[in-house]
């Protein structure tokens, strides 16, 4: 037997276990690299992969430690007994050879390699073999059993309701946070609307990192319900709700290593609002030559694909192509945004048009999955309730009941961006705005991003602010400021970019 200790290292979804050299238990001679281990003492049986450690003061021969993610799942104290057996690779890993070698997965593979990812069988190596032969190729019904397999057992159910909906944008356009001005007026009509936000994947602020900025999203299960009973209206992190638990894993790995297939995207979005019992759902789908969907083309073939997905799994989905082609709004960046937000609740004059209409354009076709309302209708009603105050009073309800965030501050070192020439902007890189947003250390500081002054079709002097950039420390005010004189992101009427 073994004592536990915590060791607190985090290894972005990556269970570890670490032995002294001379461990009791096992002589460490006898084992290779990358050996997998099942821990038994907690209620069940947790998998990590086994790391050897020679300084006695980290961990004794007497001792087994865990990382943070570890040893979270294991659920005992520290000092608590166990023991560890060597852990065969799983069987599931055959299938993945399989696909590597151009198979189609049945659903019962597909179960199997979910299952397993979920119990931490897998090392983020094993994901990342599997994204890159699923990637290649995946046949349609092969992504429906991969979404089956995702939704996992553990769904909310929302009882008496007959429609529940939610709204999901595939994402890669900067500042486009329609999804709080939706939220606000679909819970105003009165529909349930449970959003689920991820925080910043790959952009400068995701939904729940500008909510955040407003109100308090860290909640589980029963306070989403709780607050969906108050006030028909709620936008919590998906971090924080225990459903479809292998995606995040599956979602983790994907970051690292920088794939993102339509295929993925599709069984990604639907097990999560299949997990968090949503029965009518909006796919917004942003297309431009600089978005992460680049022609009319793939948006159509990823809209099929997730209403076949969607009939399939018995979710209403409606799904409609954006223009995608230059930022929504005029803040990049959670408190950017966020300020965006609630200018256009609050009726502004300033407020950034383009962000306005879209979200009643969303928000109009949200409504009308409510059968009482007529073809067209939506966006009128959707106009009305904005204009009349009720979205902002939504808003102000839903920030009171989950809790005001404290208030952070604008990132204080600036630099404005001038054009030299004079002309009229042609277009904005999607991908090089939302580069420099990062780079100025948004997605990890709320005050960090982008502030626009100009946007397609608007005239510039030479020598005008084309935007701002705000950041929060030193370092990535300075890396910000080193690679933007190469190109800012926006094309002048000369066609000259810079």
């Amino acid at each position: 037997m073994l004592t536990l200790k915590n060791l607190p290292i985090s290894s972005f979804n990556e269970n570890l276990a670490y032995i002294h050299k001379d461990c009791i238990a096992y002589k460490v001679d006898d084992l290779s690299t990358l050996t997998k281990i099942e821990i038994h003492g907690g209620v069940k049986s947790v998998y990590a992969f086994l790391q050897v450690v020679d300084d006695a003061r980290l961990v004794k021969p007497t001792e087994l430690a865990l990382n943070n993610e570890a040893f979270k799942q294991i659920n005992l104290p520290e000092g608590a007994n166990i023991s560890i057996t060597l852990s065969p690779p799983p069987p599931s890993l055959s299938s993945i050879k399989r696909k590597i070698a151009g198979n189609i997965l049945s659903s019962g593979e597909y179960s199997a390699i979910i299952n397993d990812i979920y119990a931490r069988r897998y090392s983020n190596m094993d994901i990342a073999s599997f994204l890159v032969a699923s990637g290649s190729f995946m046949s349609t019904p092969e992504v429906l059993a991969l979404t089956e397999a995702m939704v996992g057992d553990k769904t909310i159910h929302w009882d008496n309701e007959s429609i529940v909906v939610d709204h999901h944008c595939l994402g890669g356009i900067p500042g486009n946070k329609t999804d709080l001005i939706i939220t606000s007026i679909v819970a105003a009509y009165g529909l349930p609307i449970p959003k689920t936000a991820a925080r910043s994947l790959t952009s400068c602020a995701g939904v729940a990192d500008t909510m955040s900025v407003l109100a308090n999203v860290d909640y589980d299960e029963k306070k989403l319900k709780q607050l969906i009973n108050e006030n028909r209206g709620a936008i919590v992190c998906y971090d924080g709700l225990s459903i479809a638990e292998a995606n995040k894993i599956i979602s983790s790995v994907e970051r690292q290593i920088g794939i993102t297939q339509q295929e993925h995207i599709t069984a990604s979005i639907l097990a999560i609002k299949l997990a968090a019992g949503i029965t009518h759902l909006l796919v917004d789908i942003p297309v431009g030559p600089k978005s992460r969907i680049k022609s009319t083309n793939e948006a159509m073939r990823l809209r099929k694909l997730i209403e076949y997905v969607g009939d399939m799994l018995s979710i209403e989905i409606d799904a409609v192509i954006t223009d995608g082609s230059e930022p929504i709004g005029n803040g990049v960046g959670a408190v950017l945004e966020a300020r965006d937000v609630m200018k256009v609740l609050r009726n502004k004059d300033d407020a950034p048009q383009d962000l306005k209409e879209k979200s009643l354009f969303l928000a109009g076709r949200i409504l009308e999955f409510d059968p009482k309302l007529r073809g067209g209708q939506g966006y009128l009603v959707a106009k009305e309730i904005l204009n009349s105050g009720r979205a902002l009073e939504v808003m102000n309800r839903m920030i009171h009941a989950q809790g005001k965030a404290p208030q952070p501050q604008l990132g204080h070192l600036t630099r404005d961006i001038v054009s030299n020439v004079s002309g009229t902007v042609e277009a904005i890189d999607n991908s090089r705005i939302n580069k420099i947003g990062i780079w100025a250390g948004a997605g990890q500081y709320a005050g960090a991003g982008l502030d626009l002054f100009k946007k397609v079709g608007d005239h510039v002097e030479q020598g005008e602010t084309l935007y701002r950039i705000h950041s929060c420390n030193s370092t990535d005010f300075a890396f910000a400021n080193s690679v933007v004189d190469g190109y800012t992101g926006y094309e002048i009427s000369s066609r000259s970019s810079y």
